[in-house]
């Protein structure tokens, strides 16, 4: 029986490292343990928590360094990148603190009759399973706000990145009291038997078809979900659009991190007059990006995470070629677990490549004749996360953008909102939602307590 987690570089093949798998009989007591420790740490304020976590940003600044070359080595992303998130996450730790308080303050609502204030109580335990492709800074995202909240936490972070999880986790452990955060090592059978557990809230980010099998769970006793499902994000080329500038995004958008985003531009709609020089100067800067050791700072692109996702990537680009579409750049052999950036043109929606999440480094262009037909492409698909909009009459891209079935559409840039707003999908891209004011309230149980108006 295999009793221990093995953490392999997809790069090189070689062990990272490896971690005792959590057996899953213990689970149950896992979360009795959580459940146990619950009362104490609701018992004290948010301001209590907040002090009890602060700390932990210098701590994850000192370790920056080491816990982005443990990313990278685990799922390939290139060094500067995954140090870089690392940064991040621990250059915001403070403000994100406090962006949950703020968000956590009781408010009033009255009319002529009555005074309510509304307060944020803690939900009780919450599994926080969590992704590969950013494994700290997902992490980070789902468990601050929880912990803040008040509730106990336990993670199940993916198997792909084990190590630098439990680090992080190992991190914040030094300054919270015993059995508030706990960390579960497995795959697939340790996040089921997580879910099936008496868990009051399971927070989610992967695949479509997990999050499904996690809701029909949840929904069977009425436990909360907050599930991040990935997208099959639009982008649309206006013929006013600044070419240069709509290349770039598409380029970047479509490659970075070998394409292993949830925002990853993987539909790509241009204006049959423009698309030509819209094509071109996207290849010429897929071309520019070198493949390569992740260790390396002139790496661009890294390896996929797995075989198993080079495999997916490779057959939605052959089942495209196959169908008619027009391979631009790429798709040479590689080595290992590479897929080189590809560029494709002459796609259309009965393809795979066009319909199923490919979470790899593939720029797939199709045209329009249009604005009605590029809106009607871009929303046929369950998905809607994230889109974007290049149009040089601001207005008019707007109006687009404002069509899209998207819970997140960026004009003439990406979907990302300013400071302070949600990491928000609609249709199959998510339920529920993290970030911003309103995504940190999801984490607690709304409380509405009303008196008289004297």
């Amino acid at each position: 029986m295999t009793t221990s987690l093995l953490s392999v570089n997809p790069f090189s093949h070689a062990t990272v490292g490896s971690l005792p798998l959590t057996p899953l009989s213990e689970i149950p007591a896992i979360v009795g343990r959580a459940r146990l420790a619950a009362g104490g740490w609701k018992s004290i304020s948010v301001t209590e928590r907040i002090a009890c976590l602060k700390p932990a940003a210098a701590r994850l600044k000192m370790e920056a360094a080491r816990l982005g070359g443990l990313s990278s080595a685990e799922m390939g992303k290139p060094l500067v990148e995954a140090i870089g998130e690392a940064n991040y996450c621990a250059d915001g730790f403070v403000a994100e603190l406090e962006s949950i308080a703020a968000a956590l303050q009781p408010f009033m609502r009255e009319d002529e009759r009555t005074i309510s204030t509304i307060h944020f109580e803690p939900l009780g335990v919450v599994a926080a399973i969590t992704p590969w492709n950013f494994p700290i800074l997902m992490l980070q995202q789902s468990v601050l706000p929880a912990l803040i909240a008040g509730n106990t936490v336990v993670t199940k972070p993916s198997e792909v990145s084990p190590l630098v999880a439990h680090e992080y986790y190992a991190i914040l452990n030094e300054f919270l009291p015993k059995d508030v955060l706990i960390n579960v090592t497995g795959d697939g059978a340790q996040g089921k038997a997580l879910v099936a557990s008496n868990v009051d809230l399971i927070v989610f980010t992967g695949s479509r078809t997990t999050g499904a099998h996690i809701a029909a769970a949840a929904g069977a006793r009425l436990a909360r979900v907050i599930l991040e499902l990935g997208g099959k994000d639009p982008l649309v080329v206006l013929d006013d659009a600044d070419i240069a500038s709509a290349a770039d995004f598409a380029a970047r958008n479509s490659f970075r991190n070998a394409g292993q985003v949830c925002v990853s531009t993987e539909r790509i709609y241009v204006d049959r007059k423009v698309a030509r020089a819209f094509e071109s100067a996207v290849v010429e800067r897929a071309a520019l990006l070198k493949l390569g050791d992740p260790a390396d700072p002139t790496t661009s692109i890294g390896p996929m995470s797995s075989a198993r996702q080079k495999s997916l990537v490779e057959r939605h680009i052959q089942g495209a070629l196959k169908d008619g579409a027009r391979l631009l750049f790429g798709n040479r052999t590689q080595e290992g677990n590479f897929v080189e950036p590809t560029v494709l043109a002459g796609v259309n929606h009965s393809m795979e490549i066009m319909r199923e999440e490919t979470f790899g480094p593939v720029a797939c262009i199709m045209e329009f004749d249009s604005i009605d037909q590029a809106v009607s492409l871009a929303n046929d698909s369950p998905f809607g996360l994230g889109a974007a909009v290049f149009g040089a009459d601001e207005s008019r891209a707007t109006n687009v953008a404002e069509r899209l079935s998207t819970g997140m559409v960026g004009v003439n840039r990406g979907c990302g909102g300013a400071e302070g707003c949600p990491w928000v999908g609609a249709k199959q891209s998510g339920v529920g939602f993290h970030s911003g004011v309103e995504g940190h309230r999801q984490f607690a149980q709304f409380r509405v307590l009303s008196k008289k108006k004297s």
